[in-house]
């Protein structure tokens, strides 16, 4: 596990699955589930990008936009020279291990991982954030900064079986809370919290 990862989740103390024959109608509705553990490494300055790029990262063009990595996971640029990368334990270990260029400096990526969808995830939203992600064009890839229920979260909408979804880190200290609230809204839609694989 890279030096960076939470040894635990932030949530997985009170995270709870449904029993597995509820996963595919809970999903269908409104699911949660905690993905906290996902290896992922940060990192910003003036020359993170020629530095992710030369190890053979793609660049998202824009800023607050992200590409998916060959292998699994993505890359999102967070403004103009801020980045997090999310994938296999093997590409994480090798961007902490490599050293890194002048004007790339490490950013500690301890982040609450959440990832919600379902066919009430928009009513969840509504009541949650203050950022209408219906009119975005899902095709540019785009990462939201914002707010979710008092907390500072990245986001980034997509499709997963055809059903809306949302990918949401935040800081990790308010991990329990987060979840907790989201969950809480999450069952009154109908929806649970239930394993990762099950949004697959």
């Amino acid at each position: 596990m890279p030096a960076n990862a939470l040894a635990v989740s932030p949530v997985a103390d009170i995270a709870t699955l449904p029993d597995p024959s509820a996963q595919k109608a809970a999903v269908a509705k409104l699911g949660i589930a905690d993905q906290s553990l996902t290896p992922r490494h940060g990192c910003k300055g003036p020359g993170a990008a020629a530095w992710l790029e030369s190890l053979g990262l793609p660049i998202p063009p824009q800023p607050n936009s992200w590409l998916p990595v060959d292998g699994g996971g993505l890359i999102a640029r967070l403004g103009f020279t801020e980045f997090l990368v999310e994938g296999p334990a093997t590409l994480i270990a090798r961007l902490a291990n490599t050293p890194r260029s002048a004007g790339v400096y490490p950013v500690l990526r301890q982040d609450v991982a959440l990832l919600l969808g379902g066919a009430k995830l928009d009513e969840l939203l509504r009541q949650t954030c203050n950022v209408n992600f219906r009119p975005l064009d899902l095709a540019t890839r785009p990462v939201v900064l914002t707010s979710m229920v008092g907390v500072g979260v990245t986001v980034i909408p997509e499709l997963r079986n055809g059903q809306p979804a949302v990918r949401i880190w935040g800081d990790g200290s308010y991990g329990h809370y987060l979840w907790e609230t989201l969950l809480d809204i999450a069952v009154e839609l109908g929806g649970g919290a239930v394993a990762p694989h099950s949004f697959n």
